[in-house]
């Protein structure tokens, strides 16, 4: 098989969504917490790991863009390991991929799709907290919140969900 030369460019769509319930003991629910940041809410994520949704999303792309494996394949949710997890474990290592493949970051788009809580004035602490663990700088990383206008479950405040494209460069 002839090998392939590597592009330039490398664009990788990344999701995740989470059910949100009540936070422990009341619930399932683990503490809300999106691209590292805690929020004060009365729900929170169900997941194997922390929940942070917005990280995985990021982590999905990135790896989506490499032709990697996807983040449930490399941190399955059935391995008692990664049980309340830290996602930035999951994103330094599809960073840590990136970096080894010859890629950096051109920029990142990040949707928050979620009824409450609102991002307002945490959304510069996340994309802060996301250029330093992509390693680039703060201006090729945007984030914005959206709510679904009270329809399904993420607009009953049920769940939450993220959408996160990436463009990587050699």
């Amino acid at each position: 098989m002839p090998e392939t030369v590597k592009p330039d460019y490398r664009i990788g769509h990344g999701f995740d969504l989470h059910r949100l319930e009540p936070l422990a003991p009341e619930g399932e629910g683990r503490p809300f917490v999106l691209g590292g940041v805690h929020f004060d809410h009365p729900l929170g994520p169900v997941g194997h790991s922390d929940g942070d949704a917005l990280f995985h999303a990021v982590t999905d792309a990135i790896l989506g863009a490499l032709g990697e494996p996807d983040i449930g394949r490399l941190f399955p949710d059935d391995d008692p390991a990664h049980e309340s997890e830290d996602s930035r474990v999951f994103l330094d290592e599809a960073v840590r991929r990136m970096q080894q493949a010859g890629y950096g970051i051109s920029n990142l788009d990040v949707t928050v799709i979620c009824e409450k809580p609102k991002l307002g004035s945490a959304r510069e602490q996340i994309e802060g907290n996301l250029a330093e663990h992509l390693r680039c700088a703060t201006d090729v990383v945007n984030v914005k919140g959206k709510t679904h206008e009270q329809v399904d479950a993420i607009g009953q405040g049920k769940a939450v969900a993220v959408h996160a494209v990436v463009l990587l460069k050699r």
